[in-house]
């Protein structure tokens, strides 16, 4: 452990704007994996298609979170630690990539009627890599940029994510998913390579396309964007980490800024993983949603995310994280809640009734679009949330440390969000009602919102 005092905050940043520029393509690599596997297309076909029982197949993507989200919690603080004694992070990454792209390429392989475990299986190492992978690229990020810049940094780069999520999922919908009516796309052509939607082929080549788009994406930041220098041996390094990662943990004790934001964003963050890991299957169990529906849901979703991060990087220079970070929140309660009292023929849990004709086209329906104006709500803060969070860390603590303290901020968004999951799927099986638990999602959101509103910013700012 060091002896620097927790207000003690050094910024050296050093990389070229090609560095920065590569770090900042990580982002656009990596989110094609939650926008098109995770939450519009691979996760609602799973629910929807994969099996004939949509409520216990969303109850077990639930679970399979909650396994995933155990292990990052328990992992991530540990591996952060043992980076910043062995000091480069990219082997990291390129470890993890391995794993991450083999997995997402094998579900081409899950037709419907294959056995749950396989590509539950998948998904599970799939996602942890893809979390352990973020752990070591955040931790980069305050040796790269001044602490002024951080925010806008973080929030550009959330924005660029989203936009390479719209993209491939604008490829999958106009050129790949057909109607399971016409057969057709979006733009009314046979989708390509023969792909048949009856055999959910449009939804399973989005694994093999996740895998292509991370590998090529994360080159430039292999390339060009600087590396810590190398630390001690592996072996020094992980006996070394371990002991830095008990020294931190007591280190917190004194430290009361950072750890109330930590317990903060894990409650809070929860609530965002269990919106973005369901909320697409949630639509799909309850409107019959295809993947030409979810897919341009989650374009519009996509396209306000981009608008959003743009806003709040500009935000953040201005006003700070924690400011953009409770506008965000407040959003997402709102956006949730009325997510959850929407319903086919009702909004608002039946005090505002609604036409129930279909109209014809996407979203006929008067509740389908109700819910897709909710949900650009949740489009419009659930970037900056993140992104802002990501900065409000980065502007709390020491470069020679951020790999310990990335880890336990991946730690702090991972460590009860099996509960999150958890509740999702105890309370959907004890109600046999998908609604009410997504209702849950709202008291982790709530909950952080609060905590957040009594911690100082910077975190390591002592109150008062």
């Amino acid at each position: 452990m060091t002896d620097r005092a927790p207000s003690e905050v050094l910024h050296q940043p050093g990389a070229s704007r090609l560095g920065v520029r590569g770090w900042m393509l990580f982002d656009w690599a990596a989110q094609p994996f939650f926008t098109v596997i995770v939450t519009f297309v691979f996760g609602p076909y799973f629910v929807a298609r994969l099996t004939e029982d949509p409520v216990s197949a969303q109850a077990a993507w639930g679970s399979m979170a909650t396994i995933a989200s155990i292990v990052i919690a328990v992992l991530s603080p540990v591996l952060g630690s043992i980076a910043d004694q062995s000091g480069p992070r990219k082997p990291w990454i390129a470890a993890f990539a391995a794993v991450k792209i083999l997995c997402l390429s094998l579900f081409w392989f899950a037709a419907p009627g294959t056995v749950m475990v396989w590509p539950l299986l998948l998904m599970t190492f799939a996602m942890i890599s893809a979390e352990f992978s973020i752990v070591f690229n955040d931790s980069m990020m305050p040796r790269l940029v001044s602490q002024q810049e951080v925010g806008r940094v973080s929030n550009t780069a959330w924005g660029l994510g989203y936009l390479g999520g719209m993209l491939v999922l604008i490829l999958v919908v106009a050129f790949l998913a057909g109607s399971p009516q016409t057969g057709l796309t979006l733009i009314g052509i046979e989708p390509l390579f023969g792909l048949d939607p009856s055999l959910g082929e449009d939804a399973r080549i989005t694994g093999p396309i996740a895998a292509g788009w991370y590998l090529v994406f994360i080159l430039p930041m292999f390339l060009f964007t600087p590396d810590a220098a190398r630390g001690l041996p592996m072996r020094a390094a992980i006996r070394s980490g371990l002991g830095e990662l008990r020294g931190t943990i007591r280190e917190l004790r004194q430290r009361p800024g950072i750890t109330r934001f930590l317990i903060a964003r894990m409650l809070y963050q929860d609530g965002v993983n269990g919106l973005l890991i369901l909320g697409g299957a949630f639509a799909a169990g309850m409107f019959g949603w295809a993947t030409i529906e979810i897919g341009v849901y989650g374009i519009l979703l996509n396209v306000v995310a981009i608008f959003g991060c743009l806003v709040a990087g500009r935000l953040d220079l201005r006003l700070g994280s924690k400011i953009v970070v409770l506008v965000g929140l407040v959003l997402l309660i709102a956006a949730t809640a009325g997510i959850i009292s929407t319903g086919p023929g009702f909004v608002f849990f039946g005090l505002v009734p609604l036409a129930i004709e279909d109209s014809g086209g996407l979203f006929g329906t008067a509740a389908e679009k109700a819910y897709v104006f909710f949900g650009l709500l949740i489009g419009l803060a659930f970037g900056p949330v993140q992104a802002s969070s990501r900065a409000y860390l980065a502007r709390s603590v020491d470069i020679a440390d951020a790999g310990r303290y990335f880890g336990i901020y991946a730690l702090s968004g991972r460590a009860t969000s099996f509960m999150a999951t958890l509740l999702f799927s105890l309370v959907t099986y004890a109600t046999g009602s998908s609604r009410i638990g997504m209702a849950t999602l709202i008291l982790f959101l709530a909950a952080g919102l609060v905590l957040l509103l009594r911690t100082p910013y910077p975190a390591n700012r002592t109150a008062g």
